[in-house]
């Protein structure tokens, strides 16, 4: 019976500094030794995290929020954004004056110079401001696009998109991934290819973009520090990040000793 666990990077394998606790980074080499399967499911682009993918020895992920998917390095699974609907977003965000992130699997361009917004988001993830390319889009497939509105604002996009999906993370800023796009989505496509029954599948997370996940799997675990919004949905409701959640959970599941 081939067990899997898939891991959220921030606010769950990474704490509020952005670091790995030890308790974790043991608690998955011993998932590791035990022949457990550990995979990452983010929101990230892959290129934001391959220093922790080296390691923590993970070859296998769920990024974009499910919509660019890998097992054992090798790609199974893209679904970029339709360039019509970036278009459209495009040209409504411009008209605003609100700015967008572009991100494929490699880099991410912004439409404009410079944001304040922007630079505090990317903060959190300890990443520079994006270059600037408001053309980026057309050239080349875009997984994940980033808006820059507030929660007020927002109404707007939401009833002018039909065809994307709006998954806010921080005050000033919500993903943009392709409609019906999800982790669940990304997680099922992993499965098939890999050979997992979604019933020895475990997943962790804390934030909204990680509802659709933790109600699909067959054990899905939030951190304390989580999301209030997610809490219901959780099959185990673990300690928070920097209080050995990961660690303590695996545990009381029998994963690890």
């Amino acid at each position: 019976m081939k067990k899997i666990v898939f891991f959220d990077i921030d606010g769950t394998l990474l704490d509020f500094d952005k670091n790995l606790p030890e308790s974790t980074k043991k608690a998955i080499k011993q998932l590791q030794d035990n022949g457990v399967y550990v995979a990452i499911a983010t929101g990230r682009s892959p290129f934001m995290f391959e220093k922790l993918r080296e390691e923590l020895d993970i070859s296998s992920y769920v990024s974009f929020n499910g919509q660019y998917v890998v097992f054992e390095n090798e790609l199974i699974y893209s679904n970029p954004i339709n360039k019509e609907a970036l278009h459209r977003l495009s040209e409504q965000a411009k008209e605003r004056e609100v700015p967008l992130v572009y991100m494929d699997e490699q880099t991410m361009k912004g439409t404009v110079e410079y944001s304040k917004n922007v630079e505090i988001s990317f903060a959190t993830f300890t990443l520079p401001h994006p270059e600037f390319d408001e053309h980026y889009f057309k050239e080349n497939d875009i997984y994940q696009t980033l808006l820059y509105c507030s929660e007020e604002d927002e109404k707007y996009y939401l009833e002018n998109n039909q065809d994307v999906r709006f998954i806010r993370w921080h005050p000033v800023c919500m993903d943009v991934v392709p409609g019906g796009g999800s982790k669940a989505v990304g997680i099922q496509h992993f499965i098939e290819r890999a050979g997992f029954e979604m019933k020895n599948v475990y997943a962790f997370g804390d934030g909204l973009n990680d509802i659709e996940m933790i109600q699909t799997v067959g054990t899905g675990i939030v951190m304390g520090n989580a999301e209030e919004e997610l809490k219901p949905h959780a099959d185990l409701l673990t300690t928070s990040v920097d209080d050995d959640g990961i660690y303590n959970a695996l545990v009381k599941l029998g994963l690890i000793e």
